[in-house]
């Protein structure tokens, strides 16, 4: 016994459990491959269901069969937690992320062990939920969606944040409050506090009403690691097994990871981990100080023990958040989230909770127009990564070690700084559907360049906020040294303006000829926010490199506009055509020797008034990349296209996704 005791107080244990399970999860995820049952194409399937939602498009269902799948039904239906229901409808697989380094939707579901999503045809209810504790959670369910607070108290009781606008939500990340409203540590700390009240500490009865509260929550990453570590440490204290707190954390990690080793993807599980991890190492420096102090060092040690994860998935931090929780963890731990639990209960509590929202919602959307204090890092390796936490290792166990600081701020400075280290020119054509958007990465950080920003027609989300400018982040640039608008159609400049919002734009340059109103609004955009602006310029010159403008005549079409830019890089040749069409083909054979283009950006998405077959067989294309949206309406690329560009390597982004070209001054890859 005393031996066992020894073995379950040991470090060592810990560690070697930790390693142990920290590899068990990544060959879980990365190496074992795991393959549906199910095909695509039309299938009837029965299950029961595990969650249900509504938006403006119809009915969202989880559905628990011989394999998990996410059911969309455009029609409202309402059944509840549990009912077993047949499925009539095409399979389908998620789609997949098509732009480099942003969040991909076919992998979010993999790692929940979900490979398939349905569109329904027909939805059959066969059998009623008899399940008690599903009723329960239903009840629940229903009395939230029924009040007019219901989106904080679906956030704050069952960890469900979907019905939270998404600006808000947006607001929360960009100040970095957002792992407010994962339930957690916090939450069940009150929980467990209010019960110890009322049952007077029956802690078996508190740890059973945990694991009833983490089904109510879907089981949610940081809940688990919340509830988990709360009954180990109960164990730990009631057979008095000594084993420190950290090491509890630990095994905590075991478990947790033992149950679904999957979730060490998942960021919130990243965040409550780690965080909680260095908090309990910095107990020491925490102790004896004010409430306020005590507030300020916690902040401080949850945001530099983060800023990994952070800058991994958002590319961005926020130095302002360490102020800003100062606001916002006292609002919500002492007033919105005890409130919301008595508001639940008592009805007539919505007005006054409703107030508070407000006022948090509010702050937040204000503070969120604040731009000083982010700081862009892009993605980084794991490499680095491991470096950072080592060296935050190290500060922990000796908080006295100068050097150890120097090491963090220099590693810090490094991260920041990747872009510099980058001795590749990057030429990165953006699937962004139906249109164009290039991106320009010379380097060294010496400049960047984007040409055209496509247009997004189905306004569920900003094209230029969400996909261009994350993506220009993700690679740790913070500014567009030029932005060239080829010409003013819809799908070339329809998200110009958003891109300017998103990020610093240094110059645009617009195309020859009278501008539309799609260009003068943008021209407006850029006169407020004091942005220089040219237009049918013959050449730009970023350090040693240069982009010309070979179409200066004005033509009668916006398409035959377009500027057509050709540039040398490494000595391998570039030309970009914008949506030119036949008749600025034969002038630009007529005015320029263009042949053994390299790379060819193929003029207006491979349609048959570009590309004819006397200019590729002038041009002699290596490599054509057609620029074109999945299943488009105008039957992009044209057949006759494709048989012109058969000599040369054809790359299409609706097939293809976003296809990045790499070059050094010896060699290119094509990812």
């Amino acid at each position: 016994m005393n031996r066992l005791n020894n073995i379950l107080q040991s470090n060592l244990t810990y560690i070697i459990l930790t390693i142990f399970i920290i590899i068990y999860s990544l060959i879980n995820v990365f190496l074992i491959k795991r393959e549906s049952i199910y095909f695509e194409g039309i299938n009837t399937v029965t299950g029961s269901i595990k969650s249900i939602s509504y938006n403006d498009n119809g009915t969202k269902i989880e559905l628990d069969s011989k394999e998990d799948l996410i059911v969309f039904y455009d029609v409202y239906v309402e059944y509840k937690l549990g009912d077993k229901i047949k499925v009539e409808g095409v399979l389908e697989q998620p789609t997949e992320n098509s732009v480099f380094n942003l969040f991909s939707y076919k992998k979010y579901l993999y790692n929940q062990k979900i490979f398939f999503i349905m569109k329904a045809d027909k939805i059959i209810l066969l059998k009623n939920n008899q399940n008690i504790f599903l009723k329960f959670k239903s009840k629940i369910i229903d009395i939230s969606n029924n009040r007019k607070t219901s989106k904080y108290l679906k956030a704050f009781i069952l960890g469900d944040t979907s019905l939270i606008n998404d600006n808000v939500m947006k607001s929360y990340q960009k100040n970095g409050v957002s792992h407010l409203f994962a339930i957690s540590g916090m939450h069940i700390s009150l929980i467990t506090l209010i019960l110890n009240k009322i049952i007077k500490k029956n802690k078996i009865f508190i740890c059973l009403f945990i694991l009833f509260y983490m089904f109510l929550t879907s089981f949610s990453p940081s809940i688990m690691r919340a509830g988990i570590f709360f009954i180990l440490l109960f164990i730990n204290k009631k057979y008095k097994l000594n084993i420190k707190i950290i090491n509890v954390l630990l095994f905590t990690l075991f478990v947790s990871l033992l149950i679904n080793p999957f979730l060490i993807t998942r960021v919130g599980f990243q965040y409550s981990f780690i965080i909680s991890f260095f908090l309990i190492k910095c107990t020491k420096i925490l102790k004896n100080k004010s409430k306020t102090k005590s507030l300020l060092l916690v902040s401080l040690i949850a945001f530099i023990s983060s800023i990994p994860i952070s800058v991994n998935n958002f590319f961005q931090i926020n130095i302002l958040s360490i102020i800003y929780n100062l606001i916002f963890v006292p609002l919500v731990s002492s007033i919105l989230f005890p409130l919301s639990l008595i508001a639940f209960i008592f009805k007539p509590l919505d007005i006054l909770l409703n107030v508070f929202i407000n006022i948090l919602e509010n702050l937040s959307l204000f503070l969120s127009n604040i731009n000083i204090g982010i700081f862009t890092f892009g993605k980084i390796s794991l490499i680095f990564i491991i470096i950072y936490y080592f060296i935050l290792l190290f500060i922990t166990n000796n908080f006295k070690l100068k050097r150890n600081y120097i090491f963090l701020i220099i590693l810090i400075f490094l991260f920041y700084n990747r872009a510099l280290l980058n001795r590749n020119i990057e030429i990165t054509y953006l699937d962004v559907g139906q249109g164009d958007s290039i991106y320009i990465n010379l380097p060294y950080n010496n400049g960047s360049i984007l040409i055209d920003t496509g247009g997004n027609s189905s306004k569920t989300y900003s094209l230029g906020k969400e996909v261009i400018s994350k993506y220009i982040y993700s690679n740790g640039i913070r500014k567009i040294d030029y932005m060239i608008i080829t010409h003013g159609d819809y799908d070339h400049i329809g998200e110009a303006i958003e891109v300017v919002d998103s990020i610093k734009i240094k110059n645009v340059i617009l195309n020859c000829g009278q501008f539309n109103d799609l260009e003068n609004n943008l021209i407006k955009v850029l006169e407020n926010k004091n942005i220089k602006y040219y237009s049918c310029i013959k050449e730009i010159n970023i350090g040693k490199y240069r982009l010309e403008f070979l179409n200066n005549k004005i033509y009668n079409n916006e398409n035959d506009n377009s500027i057509v830019i050709y540039t040398n890089l490494n000595n391998y040749k570039f030309l970009f055509m914008g949506d030119a069409g036949v008749e600025v083909e034969y002038d630009l054979i007529d005015k320029y020797n263009l042949s053994n283009i390299d790379f060819l950006k193929v003029g207006h998405h491979g349609s048959k008034t570009s590309s004819s077959k006397e200019f590729i067989d002038n041009i002699k294309p290596k490599y054509s990349l057609i620029s074109v949206g999945l299943n488009n309406k105008f039957g992009h690329p044209n057949e006759d296209v494709l048989n012109s560009l058969s000599d040369s390597k054809i790359y299409r982004t609706d097939i293809d996704g976003s296809v990045k070209v790499k070059l050094n001054k010896n060699a290119y890859v094509i990812y």
